[in-house]
């Protein structure tokens, strides 16, 4: 389980609209603001000519009239931000109770080993009591053994037996078209 008597307080906070430009420096460090130098998410997956999101995007999915996800941020004590963990609601039909699932969680290199990931963690956590939520859940790619255990250091338990599936892209479309409709 989790080891907290040593881990320092980081503050966290909720990400505001100003914080659009951070977020998505650390998803793709190629966007608008090359005077942060960092290896951002997406090429740390492998994956920097993957992402199609702007600021854009995420003001409106994350700060629009229709929420989509939220976003965590952790900083440090001069209030630098160091790291984000963006989330959304799901459900559990096993146990009848909301949950989150963790999209990305993202620290700065620089500021790792500072306890920010876990703080992001355990806010996740609190949340999920506060609204009374079921499970906190996400993935992580299987070559990334630093984060596997990171996270199984803190109590996450691998859900070897489940396959992610995916549709994305046209294949959308295409079972969009099959839809006999929705009624309201």
């Amino acid at each position: 389980m989790a080891e907290t008597s040593g881990v320092k307080k980081s503050p966290i906070r909720r990400a505001t609209i100003k914080d659009v430009p951070f977020i998505l420096v650390n998803i793709n460090h190629h966007c608008s603001q090359p005077r942060i130098v960092n290896i951002a998410l997406a090429e740390y997956e492998h994956e920097p000519d993957k992402v199609l999101c702007t600021e854009e995007m995420l003001e409106k999915t994350i700060f629009g009239s229709t929420p989509y996800a939220k976003v965590l941020i952790a900083q440090t004590e001069e209030g630098i931000p160091a790291g984000f963990a963006l989330y959304f609601y799901n459900y559990s039909t096993w146990n009848g109770k909301p949950g989150i699932y963790l999209e990305d969680l993202y620290v700065q290199p620089k500021y790792r080993r500072n306890s920010f990931g876990s703080a992001l963690l355990f806010a996740l956590a609190q949340e999920l009591v506060e609204i009374d939520g079921g499970r906190l859940e996400w993935s992580v790619l299987k070559w990334n053994t630093p984060s596997i255990a990171f996270y199984k250091n803190l109590g996450a338990i691998p859900m070897d037996e489940w396959q992610t599936m995916r549709v994305d892209g046209t294949q959308i479309a295409e079972l969009a078209k099959l839809s006999p409709g929705i009624l309201e």
